[in-house]
């Protein structure tokens, strides 16, 4: 038996995508809401390229041929956009539910899993989304396939003195020698001799902002300063802006979630290559946890290095559990923010944005945004919805960013 979309109302595409547009963004994924976006002509994304601050009109004598602008240090980037999508799958048993008469109370249990269905899958487009600006703005590159399956490393250019890892003498966290208002202080000197900008944003985890708080240094100055009565506990973000002259600090915990289904045995005390179906996104020296579907279990330990040709994330040590091939699965949780990170940026450079989201257009019917569409599908039978988008973070002024490593 075969289904079609318009035989159910709650699943026709213009009350989906009606019903995606209306969630928010979710409140916790902040750098979607500090870049804007773009719509681009292409998914060939080209951009110009700036580093440090522009010059001056020459002098020349009355009557003598205007001298040609010079380019330099205006480059140009291009990459193909990225490209990221998934679909649920609704059975021959819910749509047969769904449209057969029943209770006010039964209709509404259906539309309400619809509505959560489709939640998630936008939710999970936009973490894809932030992930990238992620990328851009606390590592300056980013992995992500192109056509044919290839894997492209795009690298932002961020200069090696914006780009900073403190000596373990100087680590924010035990260093003999650290000094965090002085490293602070220095990223905003950096950022001012090399394009005239203002740092205005800095975003950090709870990790950062408690070692900051409890830093001696910090405390000396908030001793002599008005904030030296309480308020670094009750308001520790905004007094620790203001006393360090960075007038937007985030903090920011929130994390996303890499799954993977195990393709082979794992065998306890044993396996140490773990055979996944998708590779995609593990770190090395994150903890990889295995997940006992049937026991409810679990237990982690760190990715020591991973291959994607073979399809194996090698751990340091094996778990001591078995666990069961096409059952049972792998996880890894990393927060956007790397907790070694301390991060800023300027809003613009001379009254120009410094970075931007591109949206590319994709389908034959030129699509830009997140966009969500259904086919029907059979043996199983059911209705597929599918939510793609299309697009790449782009920083125009690649010294507008300060990457601070504050701990190993």
């Amino acid at each position: 038996m075969g289904f079609n979309a318009s035989d159910f109302p709650d699943l026709e595409l213009k009350k989906l995508q009606k019903l995606v547009e209306r969630f928010a963004i979710p409140p916790n994924l902040i750098l979607l809401t500090l870049f804007g976006s773009d719509k681009w002509d292409s998914d060939k994304i080209e951009w110009e390229t700036q580093i440090g601050s522009r010059g001056l009109t020459p002098f020349v004598a009355p009557g003598v041929q205007s001298p040609l602008l010079s380019t330099e240090g205006t480059g140009i980037s291009e990459a193909y956009a990225a490209s990221w999508k998934e679909k649920m799958f609704f059975d021959e048993h819910f749509l047969n539910n769904l449209r057969t008469p029943g209770t006010r109370e039964q209709h509404y249990s259906k539309q309400k899993r619809i509505a959560k269905e489709t939640q998630k899958l936008k939710n999970r487009s936009l973490r894809r989304k932030e992930w990238m600006l992620a990328k851009m703005l606390t590592g300056g590159t980013m992995s992500y396939l192109v056509q044919n399956g290839l894997k492209y490393s795009l690298d932002y250019g961020i200069p090696s003195e914006n780009a900073v890892s403190l000596a373990s003498s100087r680590y924010w966290e035990d260093g003999s020698s650290r000094n965090i208002v002085e490293d602070i202080f220095d990223a905003q000197l950096t950022m001012s001799n090399a394009n005239s900008g203002k740092l205005t944003n800095a975003i950090f985890t709870t990790e950062i902002l408690k070692l900051m708080v409890f830093d001696p240094s910090i405390q000396t100055l908030l001793s002599k300063s008005s904030y030296g009565d309480g308020d670094l506990f009750a308001r520790p973000v905004e007094v620790l802006g203001t006393l360090l002259g960075i007038p937007k600090m985030y903090l920011y915990d929130e994390q996303y979630q890499i799954k993977a289904w195990l393709t082979a045995v794992v065998t306890a005390d044993s396996t140490v290559a773990v055979s996944v179906d998708d590779t995609t996104d593990f770190e090395v020296g994150e903890t990889l946890y295995f997940y006992d579907v049937s026991a409810k279990t679990k237990e982690g330990e760190t990715i020591s290095s991973i291959d994607s040709q073979a399809g194996t994330v090698t751990v340091s040590t094996a778990p001591s559990t078995s666990y069961k091939a096409n059952e049972d699965y792998v996880y890894m949780n990393k927060k956007f923010i790397p907790t070694t990170k301390f991060c800023c940026w300027c809003d613009q450079v001379e009254g120009e944005k410094i970075a931007e989201f591109a949206d590319a257009p994709y389908g034959l019917d030129r699509i830009w945004g997140m966009k969500l569409d259904d086919h029907e599908e059979w043996d199983p039978d059911g209705i597929a919805i599918r939510c793609q988008n299309k697009g790449l973070p782009v920083l125009y002024q690649e010294d507008g960013v300060y990457i601070l490593t504050v701990n190993d």
